[in-house]
């Protein structure tokens, strides 16, 4: 399976992101965010960072950078696309995904493993988890509060394109295991095709037990399911 993952100034997660995916098996490519055209790929991963020292906005600068046109082109193709803390922030930027990321509650960057439950393992992304996993997964995000209008929340929960959503060691919901206030709790959602998923935690740094552990792996395994 072959991957693509676009590097932009500021990206600082582009590296750790690649290392996971030829862990897993994936032929990989990066991709500047200059380019014009995109190589021939399964899965297109927009990596976490600070793209353009986050000026103006998370993601804003970098959502209308030329390769973006093809990464938008393929998305709406059919073709896989992974958004990971600043991806994700990119990818609403861009309209691939709706809602925004909002400054977290405490106006802190916030660095630490948090608690994950999988809402919807029917998807391309999350096929090898059991439904209500709990996963531990690390944050590293600054604007990681996510925030949408009413009607999308609807759409979320109706058409279950919630991916996961933070919870605590036991697996409640509530907003004490809510670390930047994202409404509903929501770490991670879908397109309504279910072929772009933008998540704010970091899956490609829990793919090895000697530096955190393997709660992110089933995520990159799911892929080839």
């Amino acid at each position: 399976m072959k991957s693509s993952v676009i590097v932009f100034p500021g990206s600082n997660c582009d590296r750790d992101i690649a290392i996971a995916l030829e862990k897993m098996q994936f032929k990989n490519q990066m991709v500047w965010h200059k380019e014009t055209k995109l190589p021939k790929t399964d899965l297109i991963v927009v990596p976490g960072g600070f793209s353009y020292g986050d000026y103006l906005r998370s993601g804003a600068i970098a959502g209308k950078s030329f390769i973006i046109d093809e990464v938008i082109k393929a998305a709406n193709l059919g073709c896989l696309v992974l958004g990971i803390c600043n991806g994700f922030q990119i990818l609403t930027e861009t309209g691939l995904l709706k809602g925004t990321l909002l400054k977290n509650k405490n106006l802190k960057f916030i660095n630490k493993d948090v608690n994950l439950k999988v809402m919807n393992n029917y998807t391309r992304f999350t096929n090898k988890y059991k439904k209500e996993k709990i996963l531990k997964i690390n944050i590293a995000h600054n604007e990681g509060n996510f925030f949408t209008d009413a009607n999308h929340i609807e759409e979320l929960k109706k058409e279950n394109l919630i991916a996961f959503k933070y919870c605590d060691e036991k697996g409640n919901i509530n907003e004490d295991s809510n670390p930047n206030g994202s409404l509903d709790n929501i770490a991670g959602i879908f397109n309504t095709n279910k072929n772009i998923l933008g998540m704010m935690p970091h899956p490609e740094r829990m793919v090895d037990e000697l530096i955190s552990n393997k709660d992110g792996v089933n995520l990159f395994s799911s892929l080839f399911n």
